[in-house]
């Protein structure tokens, strides 16, 4: 149990960046994001490290997609900061997931504690 808890906001987390590629007509995002979640199986220390790559790059998009919208809004004159504020709490979240694989328990789950 502990352990699917612990992979809950992973999953959001690549959950929610399908849903954004999926928002901006990126069928290969969403198909990245499900294969990432189904990677999420295989026991393997590399999963877990590509898991974090993965999950630091959707911190970038999250921040990146963050300035843009921000910037657009501003121009036009519309309000941005709940928009910001939103997007920035995704951010910290997708960059929290990727450093729960450093939790002990995920650790040993995929093999990380006998690799140095």
């Amino acid at each position: 149990m502990r352990k699917a808890l612990l992979l809950l906001p992973v999953v959001l987390s690549l959950a929610v960046l399908g849903a954004h590629f999926l928002r901006y007509g990126s069928s290969i995002g969403v198909l990245a994001a499900l294969l990432f979640i189904a990677l999420l199986f295989l026991r393997r220390p590399w999963v877990a490290r590509v898991m974090q790559v993965v999950l630091v790059l959707g911190t970038l998009e999250w921040l990146r997609t963050m300035y843009e919208l921000g910037h657009m809004r501003a121009l036009q004159g519309q309000p941005y900061g709940r928009m910001l504020v939103i997007l920035g709490i995704v951010a910290v979240v997708t960059l929290c997931s990727a450093l729960l694989f450093q939790s002990k328990t995920l650790k040993t789950m995929y093999g990380l504690a006998r690799v140095r």
